[in-house]
């Protein structure tokens, strides 16, 4: 099938070549090639696929404030050991208002890459297609346009890779507000990704009366981080199975919940604990596990619900 393909290809070029001066079809065919070219390197299925796969991760990931110094790089120094005289300093309703805007450009800053990689996607459909077409005119009468258009392209892919890394949040006004202070350090604010948190699909387990979970960071913090696991009992039968739901908060990344319903299906859902430089979290993991039957478990026989104790 291939080869009656490229054979039906050849037999349409070698007509077109009859067409064509040798000039022109030589500066067809290097038109052509250089499309070619463009689109298994610069715009090649495997890199849109792979532009694909970061976004769906960014939009997994939770974004955080970070407050460093003018004269620092991001990455330099961890935020967590600048002295906490420089947050005292802070004006908290201003900082409040800064978050609001690190929540907004987040936002923003996700939409654009949707709409840059869609218009890539669909660019490079459209090259296809002109690769693909016998017509000859594209590549010589028209080319200047093609040309235009390959530059668009370019201009596109540069916005979205420049777009990928968070910048730096635009501040209209000063943050530290004059108290007094002899030397009023000079700080900026930063957008920073965590990595998102996922559960440990092959690690976490649900038994008759408890689940073990599990859940990892692709890219491991540099200090310890809080979480928080949420479960709860789904199609809850009773008033008293309502209860069979909780928010615990865990410094590990694994954790039992115990006295549990047997034969019966629970959601678990992990996030980062709540904290004070948190701008926009869109998604957090959640899994649902089911517990295993007691022996000759029978409709006939019932239960009493435990007590739930962590």
């Amino acid at each position: 099938m291939m080869s009656s393909h490229v054979a039906g290809l050849d037999q349409e070029e070698a007509d077109d070549q009859q067409l064509l001066q040798p000039e022109a079809w030589r500066t067809y065919m290097e038109r052509r090639n250089a499309l070619r070219e463009f689109l298994t390197s610069d715009l090649s299925p495997h890199l849109l696929k792979r532009h694909h796969a970061r976004l769906q991760l960014l939009r997994k990931c939770s974004y955080h404030i970070e407050v460093l110094p003018k004269d620092l790089a991001l990455g330099d120094q961890n935020p967590l050991v600048l002295p906490s005289a420089v947050f005292q300093l802070i004006d908290p309703w201003k900082f409040q208002r800064m978050k609001k805007v690190g929540t907004a450009q987040t936002k923003i800053q996700l939409l654009l890459l949707r709409d840059l990689l869609e218009q890539l996607d669909h660019s490079h459909a459209e090259l296809d297609a002109l690769l693909e077409s016998p017509d000859p005119r594209p590549f010589l009468a028209d080319w200047a346009l093609v040309q235009r258009q390959l530059a668009e392209v370019s201009a596109t892919m540069d916005s979205f890779l420049t777009m990928m890394v968070p910048g730096q949040l635009h501040i209209k006004h000063r943050l530290v507000s004059n108290v007094g202070a002899t030397k009023i350090p000079h700080i900026r604010l930063m957008l920073s990704t965590k990595m998102p948190v996922m559960f440990d699909r092959k690690e976490s387990a649900a038994h008759q009366d408890w689940a073990r979970l599990r859940w990892f960071v692709t890219v491991q913090p540099a200090t310890p981080e809080q979480y928080e696991l949420r479960f709860r009992l789904l199609d809850p039968q009773t008033q008293q199975e309502c209860a069979q739901c909780g928010v615990i908060p865990v410094a590990a990344c694994t954790f039992d919940v115990r006295n549990l319903l047997p034969n019966r299906s629970y959601k678990f859902t992990i996030r980062r604990a709540e904290s004070a430089t948190l701008v926009y979290e869109p998604w957090r993991d959640s899994l649902t596990l089911r517990t295993q039957p007691r022996p000759l478990e029978g409709p006939g026989l019932s239960h009493a619900i435990p007590e739930m104790i962590f």
